[in-house]
């Protein structure tokens, strides 16, 4: 075998060093692809996140907090070029983790992880303050400075990108960082935590602690010296951690969960509206949270839809993540797996139609046929509730007022999208729909220059762009008396 496929044992990143967990206690981390293990790595308990938090709160009061910002972008940037000279082990290791296939990782991913870096390292000395003129007899304005210590838990679905939507601006704002990858995908973290001390980083300023939610992320959640808290993953967690946040009112941010409608009328491009439906259910398996899972069709072309999406479905190449031709892998465990199929199951017995797929793909790793659902209702649980897999529910709609019902009649607020020709009924459909991004004949594509973010289970609050800078600073007044 080789040095990719055994790692032997992952310690924690704290204080610019690898460190055992002080309970000693590691976990294993499998390769969903063949179930076999690919590491043993630390499972941090809340000393260990103590010690990080404390390790963090030195740096930013030291050399970080101390460092010019443009100093602070440079090294961002040294730290995207080591990124891009260990393009093949990240992509390779993240694949290995997630089981996420390599071209998709080297397509978006990786590409994305060095966009955010370099953007965010060229706003680290941009960061400004307003003169306001209050009054004739003082100076007043306002600077905007770091929040300190930032708890960013991260979830397995997109480990390299998401965190680095998290990193990167935090650290362009001056502060420093205590990242949680998700138990089930850590590897990645913690190598970019190394690159980032081989960039120059002062110690500290990242530290990562793998390790189980309820421990290591509650730790984080409940340390009085991390004033911030940013997570992506489920609702019901991120409900947690914002009660939890209260006991010493930390800022938070949430990019929870989705339910997206993709909307397709008649006057559309069927052909770029189905290929890009097939895309936005079955990118990633369906683990993605603005994932097109509820495809809403027009009566007039609902069949025609329905067997095009099967089709292309059937059609998805399942395989090793690592080879170059695979378009889709396993979901990222045996507990995704189980749920993802249950859903299914629930699905036949509320009474909708399995067109395409509805099991389990070979008996090795896990593998879950891309499925098309058709006859589905809206109040179906295949229909409201978040499944996070390669499984499409194909839901009928008759005119523009049932389309924005049913598209707007879920817990959730991410994304939606729609495809027509109809210039009034886009504007339109943009402005009603209940979503923090809205596709317009188009599904999927995001950037790090515009705000992500829903509202209800779909979160609280916005990331990327000019929003992450809010994120993580606080304004100050400062008022000089310069007397009568």
């Amino acid at each position: 075998m080789n040095d990719m496929t055994v790692r032997g044992k992952q310690d924690l990143l704290i204080g610019g060093r690898r460190v055992a967990p002080l309970s000693g206690r590691y976990f294993e981390t499998l390769n969903p692809a063949t179930e076999e293990v690919i590491a043993l790595v630390a499972e941090a308990g809340a000393d260990d996140v103590d010690a990080a938090v404390r390790s963090a709160r030195d740096a930013f009061e030291g050399a970080w907090g101390n460092m010019k910002a443009s100093d602070r972008g440079r090294l961002m940037l040294k730290l995207a070029d080591l990124i891009r000279q260990s393009e093949d082990e990240l992509v390779a290791l993240e694949s290995l983790d997630s089981g996420k296939p390599v071209s998709a990782i080297r397509r978006q991913d990786l590409p994305a992880v060095i966009d955010t870096l370099t953007y965010y390292a060229g706003m680290a000395d941009k960061i400004n303050g307003q003169v306001i003129p209050a009054r004739t007899d003082a100076l007043t304005y306002t600077v905007r400075e770091p929040l300190g210590v930032v708890g960013a838990i991260i979830p397995w679905n997109f480990p390299l990108m998401i965190g680095m939507w998290k990193l990167a601006p935090a650290l362009a704002c001056g502060c420093t960082v205590v990242l949680k990858p998700a138990e089930i995908t850590p590897l990645t973290a913690l190598r970019i935590g190394e690159l980032a001390l081989e960039a120059g980083f002062p110690a500290g300023v990242i530290n990562v602690v793998p390790g189980f939610g309820k421990i290591a992320g509650q730790a984080l959640v409940d340390h009085p010296d991390v004033d911030k808290i940013s997570f992506t993953g489920s609702p019901a967690v991120g409900k947690h951690i914002l009660r939890g946040a209260a006991g010493n009112l930390k800022r938070v941010t949430l990019e929870l969960g989705g339910k997206s409608a993709n909307i397709i009328f008649p006057d559309a491009d069927l052909d770029a509206a189905v290929k890009a439906a097939a895309s936005g259910i079955f990118f990633n398996t369906g683990q993605v949270c603005s994932a097109g899972s509820r495809i809403l069709v027009h009566a007039d072309i609902y069949d025609q839809v329905v067997e095009r999406l099967a089709a292309r479905a059937a059609s998805t190449r399942i395989g090793n993540p690592q080879e170059t031709s695979t378009a889709m892998g396993p979901l990222v465990s045996q507990v995704q797996m189980k749920r993802v199929l249950d859903y299914i199951d629930i699905g036949r017995n509320e009474g909708a139609t399995v067109v395409t797929g509805g099991g389990r793909a070979g008996d090795t790793g896990y593998y879950v046929q891309p499925t098309v659902f058709a006859g589905v209702e809206h109040d179906m649980r295949i229909s409201q509730e978040e499944i996070f897999g390669p499984v499409a529910t194909v839901i009928k709609f008759t005119d523009d007022a049932d389309a924005l019902h049913i598209a707007n009649g879920t817990v959730y607020s991410l994304a939606a999208g729609v495809w027509s020709t109809d210039i009034a009924r886009v504007h339109r459909f943009a402005r009603k729909l209940k979503a923090g991004t809205v596709w317009i004949n188009t599904y999927g594509p995001t950037d790090i220059r515009l705000p992500w973010g829903g509202t209800r289970d779909s979160g609280y609050g916005r990331e990327h762009g000019d929003m992450a800078i809010e994120n993580f600073t606080e304004p100050k007044v400062v008022w000089i008396n310069t007397g009568p």
